[in-house]
């Protein structure tokens, strides 16, 4: 790809070194399914399927392989956990900066009888427990929250959200489209319930593959969204109860899974924390001196406070899709544009309904392309 790719948010590219070769390799030299056949090519994709449940839980400090539910995307996953788990007169709360991969589906939800309150955060988009504390009810089910925000960066604080859904008897879902492969993250320190994963973004594998983590006490109240072949219990016109089949009806996307493999086994080997490092510097350097440029709001938290690689900026005196436009027609820089299917975070942060220009930086980026995107917006704006 030619330029400066910075929309990793979105989707990171490249890919982790060994993804498109573990791809291209099950395709060519396998491409077989599992569960079904009886022979040595279903069973070594079934020990791959199984390694990268292993390798997921060794990343996340999930406790059981087999609580692994393997999705097309992190979309797919919210959508089976909530839409499984929430019946009319629940109460589920969120906050104001959640993705519409949460509040669509809630959207949804409401119109039969959920209840969903948001929880409002500051201007920063930082969220206090305290206020969500105030709007639990007897009839609360849930928390549901993004990790980070996708506007701004804003890291939330998940573990003190997680200790006041022990205390409430309430279930805690985690959203990890923006810090998985860049936070290192315990899911047993979050005492979360449910956490939901995409490989294609900061887990470095492609599209096309997420997938979620359930407590075995959610795994049992989780109606499944969909039904079907399993290669297990085939004797039944019921979905099989137990974990994972109950929640992976069909054919797996096995090439994906095997290119997730690859990148889960890259990330192992380089180290989230070292990951972390050199992305923040990168987002640091950008915004240190974007704040000296004239016109332009940076949204989030100061460049020197907790947050993810992402930079969005307002361009007051310009259009932003203009911005955006230019920026890669000139300067061959690739960004993001819009409200980034997060209104509500763009409401809380004053962005609505303009959005911003987002610029986030991934691991392959380096500090010579940081220099150059600055000099592109000196010069032209």
């Amino acid at each position: 790809m030619d330029g400066i790719y910075l929309d990793n948010a979105a989707t990171s590219f490249p890919k982790a070194p060994g993804v498109a070769a573990a791809v291209a390799g099950f395709l060519t030299n396998s491409g077989v399914n599992i569960n079904r056949g009886l022979y040595s090519a279903s069973f070594e994709t079934a020990n791959i399927v199984y390694e990268t449940r292993e390798l997921l839980c060794r990343l996340f400090n999930f406790p059981k392989p087999e609580n692994v539910i393997f999705t097309k995307n992190i979309t797919e996953s919210l959508n089976v956990i909530l839409k499984g788990l929430l019946k009319p007169g629940n109460h589920v709360l969120v906050s104001t900066m959640e993705h519409n991969a949460v509040m669509r589906p809630l959207a949804s939800l409401a119109e039969k009888g959920v209840e969903v309150s948001a929880v409002h955060c500051n201007h920063q988009g930082e969220l206090s427990p305290g206020d969500l504390r105030l709007q639990i009810k007897s009839n609360t089910k849930a928390i549901v929250m993004t990790h980070a925000s996708n506007v701004s960066g804003t890291i939330m604080p998940l573990e003190e959200v997680g200790q006041l859904c022990r205390e409430h008897k309430l279930f805690f879902i985690v959203d990890s489209a923006q810090t998985a492969g860049f936070l290192s993250i315990d899911f047993s320190a979050l005492r979360a319930d449910a956490f939901a994963f995409t490989g294609h973004k900061g887990l470095l594998g492609p599209q096309g593959i997420g997938g979620f983590y359930l407590s075995d006490q959610l795994a049992s109240l989780v109606e499944p969204l969909i039904e079907g072949g399993t290669g297990s219990a085939s004797d039944s016109v019921f979905q099989p109860s137990y974990l994972p089949d109950r929640f992976e009806a069909g054919t797996l996307n096995l090439p994906g899974i095997y290119g997730l493999n690859a990148s889960l086994k890259y990330l192992i080997r380089e180290g989230i924390p070292a990951i972390r490092e050199k992305e923040l510097s990168l987002v640091q350097r950008f915004m240190e001196n974007v704040q000296t440029l004239p016109g332009i709001q940076l949204l989030g938290p100061d460049p020197k406070h907790e947050r993810t690689g992402i930079a969005s900026l307002n361009f007051l005196n310009h259009d932003n899709a203009q911005v955006s436009y230019e920026l890669f027609k000139d300067f061959g820089i690739m960004t993001r544009c819009g409200l980034h299917c997060a209104p509500a975070a763009h409401r809380t942060l004053g962005t609505f309904p303009q959005g911003t220009v987002r610029f986030s930086f991934g691991h392959f980026n380096s500090l010579q392309d940081v220099d150059y995107v600055i000099h592109s917006l000196r010069s032209a704006f």
